[in-house]
């Protein structure tokens, strides 16, 4: 007996296949989507990456802010003894070496008379710069004070021996007991400047800093790399009473009897690389770099001979960020 199968078709007889029109309508529908969330994908990267670096450029303004910061706010500091006139073995510039260190200036550690100093677009330090050399049209800025812990008598260190009258400064181990009897710190002296190299690449501007070591001498420390410019003035107090600034000066340009009481300080912040598509199209103008009151002038090498006191141009793949920050000076009565 034979069996017959029966096949039956489930596929409607109005159904068709898709045109060539829909396909390609379909194709382009899909290629705008897959573009849409490339670009979108794009974007957001480009976002995040700038993002990025507006995060460490801040994070390196603060960093460098947080260094010098205290150490201002500090200066003037002698221990017991409130003034530097009174501590002996001291010496200014002007005067015959006292002893040194030598290394950076004649009496660069022993002027304690001045607390605060600092140059005007200029590197004026007789210790070489790191690598390349300084950044030519920044500043430099001296703090000098006594540290604000208690030390031991140790040869080869500049110290302060202090009492409530008087002090002295030592470095041959003490002990700390006679004309005075006291209290010993050691002595600060950091001399910031802004390097055009850094430890970590050349051509790449960095904050660095000369400090009083053991020795005694002045030895090179890279505070952070990215920092390409610093610029400060001084808030002075005309009649060294009040402690408060009545105006602010240029480093050099301090009137005879005028006390410091603040100090305010311009850090310019570089990127570590330059970024693709970006143009630093901004001029800066802070501290005494004024292009318009200085004759309209603009520059975009910090280095260049005529750049003191121009605003700055840089016109370049770098981003950057300008800081600024005031500082006053808890101890800036009395000499």
């Amino acid at each position: 007996m034979k069996r017959s199968f029966e096949i039956t078709s489930f596929c409607s007889p109005n159904q068709a296949g898709v045109s060539l029109i829909e396909l390609m309508v379909a194709v382009t529908i899909g290629a705008i989507l897959i573009f849409g969330a490339t670009q979108v994908y794009v974007d957001s990267r480009k976002t995040y990456e700038t993002s990025e670096i507006v995060a460490r450029l801040q994070e390196t303004a603060r960093y460098a802010i947080a260094v010098i910061e205290p150490d201002v706010r500090m200066s003037n500091y002698w221990g017991l003894v409130k003034g530097s006139g009174v501590i002996a073995n001291q010496a200014s510039a002007s005067e015959a070496p006292g002893g040194g260190p030598d290394n950076c200036g004649i009496n660069h550690a022993r002027d304690l008379l001045t607390n605060l100093e600092g140059t005007n677009n200029s590197y004026s330090l007789s210790c070489d710069a790191y690598g390349a050399g300084a950044v030519e049209s920044a500043d430099t800025l001296t703090v000098r004070r006594a540290a604000t812990t208690i030390a031991a008598a140790t040869a080869g260190t500049l110290q302060i021996c202090s009492t409530r009258m008087m002090g002295r400064l030592f470095s041959d181990g003490g002990p700390c007991t006679a004309a005075p009897a006291g209290q010993v710190n050691d002595l600060i002296v950091n001399t910031y400047y802004v390097d055009r190299d850094s430890v970590q690449q050349e051509d790449a501007p960095a904050l660095r800093r000369w400090s009083l070591a053991a020795g005694p001498s002045f030895s090179s420390q890279e505070i952070i790399p990215g920092v390409e410019d610093m610029q400060i003035q001084f808030g002075i107090d005309t009649t060294g009473t009040s402690a408060i600034a009545s105006r602010y000066v240029n480093p050099g340009s301090l009137p005879t009897g005028a006390q410091i009481v603040a100090v305010r300080i311009w850090i310019l912040v570089r990127a570590e690389n330059p970024e693709v598509g970006f143009i630093d199209g901004r001029v800066y103008e802070y501290g005494d770099r004024i292009g318009e009151k200085n004759g309209n002038c603009n520059t975009a090498d910090l280095n260049a001979t005529d750049a003191a006191t121009c605003a700055y141009a840089p016109a370049d793949s770098f981003r950057r960020l300008l800081v600024s920050r005031t500082i006053q000076i808890r101890n800036a009565i009395g000499t």
